[in-house]
């Protein structure tokens, strides 16, 4: 028989409502209410440990630690050349990238690569270039300022 909208149902078990626990014995999970007998599990309030495999050392103590994250490290939001032609606007702060969405922090560091080309002169202010970058800024005619 094929299917279709007139003999569509929904799958076995799609639309089984909730447990309802402690109701008595003629629920089906009545006396312990799916608790079991004695153990941790069947007091109340109780909550275990996210990862807790009852005692046994869990998976997350278990495997070695790998590599090092530097705490110190500083992180910058790095912009491309083709990107700021692509705004095509005569200067670009970084409270104006933050505008236009560029950077999702207005206090982040921003640092702009050479990656593509520019051909407009664009007054550029960042806190960090790469030397390509700030060539073929300066070459294009515009201008590479450091903020401090």
């Amino acid at each position: 028989m094929a299917k279709n909208l007139s003999n569509l149902r929904a799958p076995k078990k799609a639309n089984t409502g909730p447990k309802r626990v402690g109701r008595g014995m003629g629920s089906g999970m009545g006396k312990t209410s799916t608790r079991g007998h004695k153990g941790q599990g069947s007091r109340t309030g109780t909550s275990l440990m996210r990862g807790f495999e009852g005692g046994q050392m869990p998976l997350h103590r278990r495997l070695p630690k790998r590599g090092f994250t530097n705490i110190f490290r500083t992180e910058y939001t790095v912009l491309n050349l083709d990107r700021i032609a692509e705004i095509g606007e005569a200067e670009l702060t970084v409270e104006r990238l933050t505008e236009l969405g560029f950077m999702k922090k207005r206090d982040g560091l921003l640092k702009i690569l050479a990656n593509g080309e520019i051909t407009v002169a664009v007054t550029v202010h960042a806190h960090k270039f790469s030397k390509a970058a700030q060539e073929k800024i300066e070459k294009a005619g515009g201008k590479a300022i450091l903020i401090a």
